[in-house]
């Protein structure tokens, strides 16, 4: 078995080595189910710990990572070793999965209210266009925010595990949460202070 490069602490808080990306793409594409319990073990934690946040559901947030795992199995060719790590691809998939189900619930309850006046819900709503500025983000971007905020990795480990050096690493993060400060704050009125401080991203 060939050594493992660095060592990898899920969010769950225990400690184990991730299989390596290209070897494991290899057995999901030929049907190899032990491979998607590899993956499971590995990153599992990680993908409901991403859909929790996004949802505040303990309960969707377990439905969203079979979701995640079920696409993995079922479509393998989805993940592409080489444009990106498996571990960044299943943490992007389960946030997606989890805005998807959060746009359900709200059509659901906007459907519900639809016969009187609609109640707003600002800390859902707030979520919701927190998660949705985030997914417009370039695809390196995401990657190193998601490390970074939903993983817990700090930026040496970011540039590690992307492949990166840290200065890139640094700068993607810094390039990222300027993105989505511009998104969150709208069109800035004309003559306003934070220009400025938008401009220094």
């Amino acid at each position: 078995m060939s050594p493992h490069t660095h060592e990898v602490v899920p969010v769950d808080g225990t400690t184990r080595y991730p299989p390596r990306d290209q070897e494991l793409h290899r057995r999901l594409v030929y049907g190899d189910e032990s491979a998607l319990g590899e993956a499971y073990d590995a990153y599992g934690a990680l993908v409901r710990a991403v859909a929790r946040r996004v949802t505040g559901s303990a309960a969707v947030a377990e439905e969203v990572t079979q979701r995640v795992f079920l696409e993995l199995w079922t479509c393998p060719y989805a993940f592409a070793p080489g444009h990106g790590s498996l571990r960044a691809w299943l943490s992007m998939r389960g946030h997606d999965g989890a805005v998807a189900r959060v746009s359900e619930a709200g059509a659901v309850r906007a459907a519900d209210d639809a016969g009187g006046p609609a109640v707003p819900e600002p800390e859902a709503t707030a979520r919701a266009a927190l998660h949705t500025a985030l997914g417009e983000l370039p695809l390196p971007q995401r990657e190193a925010l998601h490390l970074a905020c939903f993983a817990g990795r700090t930026y040496r480990q970011v540039a590690v595990e992307l492949g990166i050096a840290e200065a890139a690493a640094t700068a993607r993060l810094r390039s990222a949460l300027c993105g989505l400060a511009d998104r969150l704050a709208g069109p800035p009125a004309p003559g306003n202070p934070a220009d400025e401080a938008r401009d220094e991203c």
